[in-house]
């Protein structure tokens, strides 16, 4: 892992940049280094790998951490403070370079290299709710539970040996019509979620997809239920509440920039400004 250390101001700076980064847009690399080494104290550390990635945050001291990277890197360090019960003391910054952005722009961090930037040196801390579920897992942004994923079923099973063995028996005995196997279609979801210990809807509503959205403030999640639609379309259900549950047949859920899964119940509960992140002064 290589390090290498400026000092302009006494702000002083950790500045990790995810190999990723590095990989996909060097020049957006070099450009935030400028700026960032222009206006503070910066270390900046290029770690290899998830393990360095680790040391260098775990050895951060008294400098304030920022994330080059794309989503993964940015959850990858939010995951590693979590766990460390480090978070709520951290001020974390990111600049979003790299193929995933999604979930740091709809945080709040600006698009484009430099502002992202420039954000890190001039902008303010701002606490973030998130929710954690009961592996310890971190969701920032969206977690969504989809419908059931369609699984094609081949006519011929797919093993070498077992074709091999099927073509010389077709070879000896007289031909006979193909036995097609009809796909297996994407299903509604059968699932119990709770808000709070009540019930939005139970086993026997198929669902066509869940939505669980730390919200802006007050420490409360933004729940979304849509129903399975038959003839006119179903009207979502909506809550609000701290904590999140469903349980059912096994299922994945989408979580940010990963799947995880599949489990049979998961509980995510909000922890209300766990982040702090610097973005934009408003």
């Amino acid at each position: 892992m290589a390090e290498v250390a400026t000092s302009t101001t006494s702000d002083h700076l950790l500045v990790v940049i995810d190999p990723v980064a590095r990989q996909t847009d060097g020049e957006s690399v070099r450009i935030v280094k400028d700026v960032l080494s222009a206006g503070a104290a910066t270390k900046v550390c290029l770690p290899e790998g998830p393990e360095e990635f680790a040391r260098a945050l775990a050895r951060r001291g008294s400098r304030r951490p920022v994330v080059v990277g794309d989503d993964r890197a940015l959850m990858r360090a939010v995951v590693l403070l979590h766990r460390q019960r480090e978070l709520a003391e951290c001020v974390l910054s990111v600049v979003p370079v790299g193929p995933m952005l999604g979930l740091a722009h709809a945080l709040g961090v600006p698009t484009g290299a430099v502002a992202a930037a420039r954000a890190v040196l001039d902008g303010a801390e701002r606490r973030l709710d998130m929710l954690v579920d009961d592996s310890d897992g971190v969701v920032l942004g969206a977690l969504r539970i989809p419908a059931l994923v369609a699984r094609e079923e081949p006519v011929e099973a797919a093993r070498p040996w077992l074709r091999t063995c099927q073509s010389l028996v077709r070879t000896l005995v007289p031909a006979r019509p193909a036995r097609e196997t009809a796909p297996v279609l994407p299903g509604p979801s059968r699932l119990r979620v709770e808000v709070d210990g009540v019930t939005l809807v139970g086993l026997d509503q198929p669902l066509e997809s869940v939505s669980v959205t730390p919200g802006s403030g007050g420490g409360l999640a933004s729940v979304e239920v849509r129903p399975l639609s038959v003839g006119a379309e179903a009207s979502p259900l909506l809550a609000t509440g701290r904590t999140v549950t469903v349980t059912g047949a096994d299922f994945r859920y989408r979580a940010d920039a990963g799947v995880a899964g599949p489990v049979r119940r998961r509980t995510w509960t909000v922890r209300e400004g766990a982040l702090g992140l610097v973005l934009p002064g408003r």
